[in-house]
């Protein structure tokens, strides 16, 4: 009986055979191959709370009030891959509308003030506290997206990656 053909099947080498998890020996990593650095997520979102890079935590995050720099200044990080969107205006209603809201029905329920007081105190306050907000929590998103290489803040590479499929040997399909 005739073999029939083979497709060629593919394997990964010995060291990588671990599935999905898949990781390398230490032989691998040595030389030009090294892992990929990871990024500390609350510390990269405390530099964008503080307005800073998220990569340096020296160079200014925006030029203007929301207007995100191109790239850092100090260490030249390119910062324009954020993708901030929505989210800070979202979070920020999230926030202020809790606070302002407790605090206007404690102050309700405590002192019964007339209407009046309670649109001189809580408009401005709402106001105050979201443009305080707005630019701290959309500097902890873009801070979140750079270590979690999000975006675009990944696409350089860290890694020389090795060849990781090799044909199995014997095959006749290469």
């Amino acid at each position: 009986m005739d073999n029939p053909p083979q497709a060629m099947a593919l394997t990964p080498p010995a060291s990588t055979r671990h599935g999905v998890g898949m990781t390398l020996s230490s032989t691998e990593t040595s030389g030009p191959l090294t892992a990929r650095a990871p990024r500390e997520m609350l510390p990269a979102m405390l530099r964008g709370w503080r307005q800073c890079c998220p990569a340096c935590g020296d160079g200014s995050l925006y030029g203007k009030y929301l207007k995100v720099e191109p790239k850092c200044s100090i260490c030249g990080q390119e910062l324009h891959h954020h993708r901030a969107d929505d989210a800070p205006p979202y979070f920020t209603m999230l926030i202020v509308g809790h606070v302002v809201i407790g605090l206007l029905l404690s102050v309700e329920r405590a002192f019964h003030p007339e209407l009046w007081v309670h649109l001189s105190l809580w408009g401005p306050a709402t106001l105050l506290l979201s443009l305080w907000l707005l630019p701290r929590i959309k500097g902890a998103l873009i801070g979140l997206q750079w270590a979690a290489r999000m975006h675009g803040f990944g696409t350089a590479p860290d890694v020389a990656l090795p060849e990781l499929w090799q044909p199995v040997s014997g095959s006749k399909h290469v």
